[in-house]
């Protein structure tokens, strides 16, 4: 068996993004595909890092999905657990722009995503505790038989090396908050890291406050928690470390991939052994670089790219 450095586990789908900004869909007339998928883009920009990665998750059984794989494979991800669905399509997601800071989102994922139904019987458990960081989201607890799957994953893990829960909580994929912050309460017991922003955090404990948040993360059985302050940089607490670094300014053309580029990353320095303040420099660093350009995946940086922009700020710093 071979082993991969990440596996990442949830949503896959088409980002269908506008190539005029400042307009709403009513008026826009041209638009690029990309591949798309918090979970799925985490992998790829993992991918970009040269770790070995992986991503389990369903398509239909449609041209999409084949772009999917096609896209993967271009990525140097490999696909061989994404499987179709026949009776369902492959998600689209559209997307307005409006820099610097609004990007409403529409999901198109029905009736029912494909990678919801993910199936706990269709797990490759061995591969899963074997990878090195395992990856799984909120979005994946929202539908059975996805939920099941999830946990069953996690509790095969047994928290071995680095499990990472993504708060990712999207509203419009749950009957309440309140039944989401149970279903990510009873995974919470099973991860070492817990990332999200403050709205994800308020979902998962209650707790909207960083250092607060940060601390009920932990309590709820995160070892390193990562609270994502949008303006205000990032907090991370990992035992008796705490650090609070500072966003990396840059000209946003879309924000909405910054988040993934942030995962990817954090899969990476986590992997290298960085201490944590490097660590969250350099995956704010490689969020801002996503933030400046249009699509999510296409966007991934490389190392040299991050560390690059890292190099630049500390100029300006001086």
């Amino acid at each position: 068996m071979c082993s991969f450095d990440v596996i990442t586990m949830g949503r896959v789908g088409v980002d269908v993004y506008p190539l005029q900004m400042g307009l709403s869909l009513r008026e826009v007339s041209s638009f690029g595909k990309y591949l798309g998928g918090s979970p799925t883009n985490v992998a790829v920009a993992a991918a970009r890092y040269g770790r070995r990665s992986a991503v389990i998750t369903r398509t239909g059984d449609d041209p999409f999905g084949l772009f999917v794989h096609d896209a993967l494979r271009g990525f140097g991800v490999d696909d061989r657990w994404v499987a179709p669905v026949p009776e369902l399509p492959t998600p689209v997601t559209f997307c307005e722009i409006f820099p610097p800071d609004n990007f409403p989102l529409y999901f198109y994922r029905f009736p029912k995503a494909p990678d919801l139904e993910i199936a706990p019987d269709e797990l490759d458990l061995d591969a899963i505790r074997a990878a090195s960081v395992f990856w799984v989201t909120v979005t994946g607890l929202s539908q059975e038989p996805s939920r099941t799957a999830a946990l069953t994953a996690l509790e095969a893990r047994r928290r071995r090396g680095i499990t990472i829960l993504d708060l990712d909580y999207r509203p419009m994929f749950w009957t309440s908050r309140e039944e989401a912050r149970r279903q990510v309460q009873a995974a919470l017991a099973h991860v070492t890291v817990a990332v999200g922003n403050m709205d994800e955090c308020e979902t998962a404990v209650g707790e909207r406050e960083p250092a607060r948040a940060a601390a009920a993360l932990r309590e709820h059985g995160a070892e390193l928690a990562v609270v994502k302050q949008g303006p205000r940089g990032v907090l991370a607490v990992s035992g008796e470390e705490s650090v609070e670094v500072p966003p990396v300014p840059v000209d946003v053309v879309n924000g909405l991939g910054a988040g993934d580029a942030f995962g990817g990353a954090l899969c990476h320095a986590l992997l290298a052994g960085w201490r944590l303040e490097r660590a969250m420099r350099f995956c704010n660093a490689a969020g801002a670089l996503v933030a400046s350009r249009l699509a999510c995946a296409d966007a991934m940086p490389e190392q040299h790219e991050v560390e690059a922009l890292l190099e630049q700020e500390e100029l300006v710093d001086a």
